[in-house]
């Protein structure tokens, strides 16, 4: 009996650097992340210094002769540039190499149309792919040529190899769509609105454990693996505070340096969870070297999503894998908690700080009750926290924090 094992394509991986080389390193070991992620091993790299980003080619013509060396010595199927390529760069760069030549944005694209499981997240990636890919139809080899693998999930080449005005009309038909589900979404965080339920989203960089978080507290289910964008449709869940309070949880798509703009234009429906949430919870991995970085890349990210004057509650996790247990903090946060939520170390300091943001966001109130109107105990139960209360003969005495929409209900 034999055993066919898939042969994993060969990629080697290139960058260009203009001055910060460590910073170009920990780019392409990211890089190599997305790549595994993708289902392909990477058999060598290579880093080039210069002024700026060669126009014709990305890297000089001697490192474009060093490389082909180097392709043909490691046997390799593709190369992937760390940087996104112009369609000049593209046909410069398969011309002179005679392999498949890639970007990062380009294999970021082919993990989240691996990994789209709603009919939401299938639009958005086929949008994002065709947008991208509509530009560079002319730049980049003949997609039947490229043999399938990496960076070519998606639409499929008979979407991609048929003329401009049929691709157009086609991404017309998609903006359509996520149209209708972003009136859908607005409906839906208007009705959110009118219902007092703080609404929570978990925002993160790539596998910071943002799902491990939301399983955790609510037994969400959501796939959890030590892979990048492992998570890429979000998720909702209601979930009650030890105190009895309650809020919606939501796990949101993980950032990234570098994210693509067409994947930031396409998915910022999801994205924008975080915009129309009361409270962030930013969940970090503190044994991640890029720690600080990363951090900046998901600031940059809300920025750019237009998320300010949010109460921010930075959970600072995976502390289990680290040996010395350095002081974390965050001057972007209101509340910093130390986690491992793998091992449920620290969920009561994150309890804590929910519980603590959301007295902040309440006004208390001391009001005489009917006891005709005692169901309105339960609602302040529910959506707020009582204080005191106290049954006499004018009716029910009650001091409790709720949220401000819900005065003028009592």
């Amino acid at each position: 009996m034999y055993e066919t094992k898939e042969e994993l394509e060969k990629v080697i991986l290139v960058a260009v650097t203009t001055g910060d080389e460590d910073n170009a390193e920990e780019s392409l070991d990211e890089l190599e992340e997305l790549v595994s992620t993708a289902g392909a091993v990477v058999a060598g790299r290579m880093i080039q210094n210069l002024e700026h980003i060669n126009n014709a080619t990305y890297i000089g013509s001697g490192k474009v002769k060093e490389l082909k060396d180097l392709i043909w010595e490691m046997e390799a199927d593709a190369v992937i540039c760390d940087d996104e390529l112009t369609p000049a760069q593209y046909k410069n760069l398969e011309d002179e190499l005679d392999v498949k030549v890639m970007d990062r944005t380009l294999i970021i694209l082919d993990i989240f149309a691996k990994r789209a499981k709603t009919a939401e997240g299938k639009i958005q990636v086929e949008l994002a792919q065709l947008r991208y890919r509509s530009t560079r139809l002319i730049g980049m080899r003949n997609l039947s040529r490229q043999g399938g693998g990496i960076g070519t999930r998606g639409p499929g080449e008979k979407k991609l190899e048929v003329d401009r005005r049929v691709i157009r009309n086609r991404i017309a038909q998609l903006r359509e769509q996520v149209g209708e589900l972003e009136n859908h979404r607005q409906v839906t965080r208007s009705k959110r609105q009118d219902n007092p339920v703080p609404v929570v989203a978990i925002v993160g960089y790539t596998n910071a454990g943002k799902s491990t978080l939301l399983n955790t507290l609510t037994d969400a289910s959501v796939l959890e693996e030590d892979k990048l964008f492992a998570t890429l449709d979000p998720t909702t869940r209601n979930y009650k505070l030890p105190d009895g309070q309650e809020v919606l949880l939501t796990d949101t798509v993980g950032f990234i340096r570098k994210l693509p703009h067409h994947l930031i234009d396409a998915f910022k429906s999801t994205l924008e969870e975080a915009k129309y949430s009361d409270i962030i919870i930013h969940v970090v991995d503190a044994s991640n070297e890029s720690m600080d970085k990363n951090m900046h890349a998901v600031y940059e990210t809300l920025k750019k999503l237009d998320v300010k004057d949010k109460i921010v509650i930075t959970v600072f996790n995976k502390l289990d894998k680290l040996e010395d247990k350095p002081i974390l903090s965050d001057f972007n946060a209101d509340y910093v908690v130390n986690a491992a939520i793998k091992k449920k170390a620290g969920l009561d300091d994150i309890n804590e700080a929910l519980e603590k943001a959301l007295k902040s966001m309440r006004v208390t109130v001391e009001k005489v009750l009917d006891y005709a109107d005692a169901g309105k105990v339960g609602l302040i139960r529910k959506y707020g926290q009582i204080i005191s209360e106290e049954y006499k003969e004018d009716g029910i005495h009650i001091k409790a924090y709720v949220p401000a929409q819900m005065v003028g209900k009592l």
